[in-house]
């Protein structure tokens, strides 16, 4: 099910288009809802989330972006809430950023289900696999790989993946790599909900810290990632969200005053 089937199935009729790729403008209490559903009535789901660096690749990247098309998606961050106020008068509801809202979800699924993990490295996906199992006692998981594996492996993890056939699949290999992966390899034979969440794995093992508190409901945690991992993400935040935003003025300009400000 992607993005359009999941709105008319479940009656969800707000989207917002960011750089051509249509996110769920919904809330926190409803997204968790929303996926517990599909979980619940098998209907298989791609999901992914859409921030200020995923909206810069996918308008520079025509495959990504189609791949994108075939998923829900929804909000992540401070950068598509700037680009809907912007562009619609409103933010989204609600941020929800993979990081936090990964967990609550599986939280919140109080009917027991499996979760698949791939992705990471090995020791990190085995450290998140148990830190999800002392969150979500009522879940079963299991580590099918680490992410750094070659084309000659690909098959057997396809095939281990659809053998378990887990209600969730957390796919952790960065963008746009997990959701090429899975619109290339993952259908309704293997899981019910893949779930691309990019450093996921990487936060709940401990080895890449989190901001704090107070930096995360300021919405700076960009700026925290920032200042930890200089060299890497230097050009992603410095460069990119400048290049976001321009990028987001000019649909503003290509789209025209909304009505209510063509009245004025």
């Amino acid at each position: 099910m992607n993005m359009h089937a999941a709105r008319t199935a479940f009656g969800f009729d707000t989207l917002k288009r960011i750089l051509g790729i249509s996110v769920l403008a919904i809330r926190w209490d409803e997204a968790i809802a929303l996926l517990s559903r599909l979980v619940a009535e098998r209907r298989f789901t791609k999901v992914s989330f859409l921030n200020a660096h995923n909206a810069n690749l996918a308008h520079g990247d025509p495959v990504f972006a189609e791949a994108l098309d075939d998923f829900l998606v929804l909000p992540d961050g401070v950068g598509v809430d700037i680009a809907a106020k912007l562009l619609y008068g409103a933010p989204f509801p609600d941020n929800l950023n993979g990081t936090d809202f990964i967990p609550a979800f599986l939280q919140a699924s109080t009917r027991p289900l499996t979760v698949a993990l791939l992705g990471a490295t090995r020791v990190n996906a085995e450290a998140a696999s148990v830190k999800l199992s002392a969150l979500a006692v009522q879940h079963k998981f299991v580590v099918i790989h680490d992410g750094y594996f070659s084309l000659a492996e690909e098959p057997a993890i396809v095939e281990r993946i659809a053998r378990l056939r887990p209600d969730v699949l957390l796919v952790a290999m960065g963008v746009p790599r997990q959701e090429l992966w899975i619109a290339r390899h993952i259908d309704a034979r293997h899981c019910t909900l893949p779930i691309a969440v990019g450093a996921l794995l990487d936060f709940l093992s401990g080895t890449v810290p989190r901001a704090p508190l107070w930096m995360r409901r300021l919405r700076l945690e960009w700026l925290f990632r920032l200042w930890i991992e200089p060299a890497r993400l230097w050009r992603r935040y410095v460069v990119g969200n400048p290049l976001f935003l321009w990028r987001v003025f000019k649909q503003k300009l290509a789209l025209g005053p909304r009505p209510a400000e063509a009245r004025r």
